[in-house]
Order: structure tokens, then sequence, then C-alpha cells
């Protein structure tokens, strides 16, 4: 989700595969992003200029990103292929991504993104989920990105310095006590 910290979280883990010596690359697929905390192997804003494709298709911020994804997916095998001459001197490959979940789950341009993929992370802003209509809403997005892309999904509660996780531990065994009693039944 946007502003949930995506970049913040690909940044330490950017620093800790460079810390244990890994062998790593990074894409930058959000175009909007002002500046990243990492260096991006691979970043869409060196050749789609977002601010441009919202002044030529004549967008709002959201469509100038969707408009700007679309436009890098019709050469995204070319990254794919770039990534793959260098696997085998890999251990990683790291990519962040704009916040516009629609990107992801109902765009061509995600579908052709998400295919290179082996893992999906799915950043919580915790903060911003300690209600239950806001968490279930994050378990919503995540399913349907689950389902979409047919991918292992983590789930990352990110920003626990600001708020704790644990009402998300509690509701999960909530969850858990629920299934067990339909299942018994």
């Amino acid at each position: 989700m946007a502003g949930s910290g995506k970049t913040s979280f690909l940044h330490r883990l950017v620093c800790h595969t460079f810390d244990s010596k890994s062998r790593g690359y990074v894409v930058n697929l959000d175009p909007a992003v002002m500046c990243l905390p990492f260096g991006a192997n691979i970043d869409i804003r060196d050749t789609v200029k977002y601010k441009e494709v919202m002044k030529q298709y004549n967008l709002g911020p959201n469509g100038g990103i969707l408009t700007s994804l679309n436009l890098f997916a019709t050469k995204f095998d070319e990254v794919v292929s770039v990534i793959e001459k260098r696997a085998d001197q890999l251990d990683y490959v790291l990519v962040d991504t704009p916040g516009q979940i629609e990107i992801f789950t109902w765009s061509a341009s995600g579908a052709i993104i998400t295919e290179a993929f082996a893992v999906v992370t799915y950043v919580v802003d915790t903060p911003r989920s300690t209600s239950p209509m806001t968490f279930m809403s994050n378990m919503l997005y995540a399913c349907s990105i689950l389902y979409k892309t047919r991918l292992p999904l983590i789930l990352a509660f990110n920003k626990t310095d600001v708020a704790d996780h644990k009402f998300a531990l509690e509701w999960m065994k909530d969850f858990e006590v629920f299934q067990a009693a339909m299942y018994t039944d």
C-alpha cells in the first residue's frame, strides 16, 4: 500500500544483504519516488519520466504511475534478460514497487512484471491497521495479490516501532480458534 514503508523496508533488506556479503541486484519500479535511500541497478526513472507522462496523457498522480509502469512493462523482457545474464553471480534480486495496488491486481503491466517474481512481500502499515476494518482491508488486499500472482506471500508488518503488532497476533489467534471450531462441527 502507498505509504506503508516499502522503500524503507527494502532499504533495510539491501543493508542487511550488503552487510552479510550477499550478491544482489536491486530494481526500482516506482516512477514517482523522489529519492531512493539505496542504489538501484535498474531504475524505471532512467527511462520513463513520470511527470512528463502525466502531462502528455493529461493524467493525475495515480494514472501517471500506472501509465508509466505500462510503458516500462513493454520492455520488461529486457530487464529480465539483463538479470538472467547475471543470475549465476546473484544471491537475490529485490524489487521496489509503487504503492498503487491496482497495478499488480488488475493491470496487464502488473501481470507482466509479477511473472518474473519468485516471492511477494506485502508490507502492512501497522499504525494504520490497528482497527479491525483497516486490518481486514489489508488482509483482503494481501489475499487478492496472493490469488492473482499465485506466488508465495510474506506479510511484513512495518513501523512496529510506532505501533506494536501484538493486536494482529491476537486477532490471528482468534481466527485460528474460529477456524478450528468450523472444522470440528
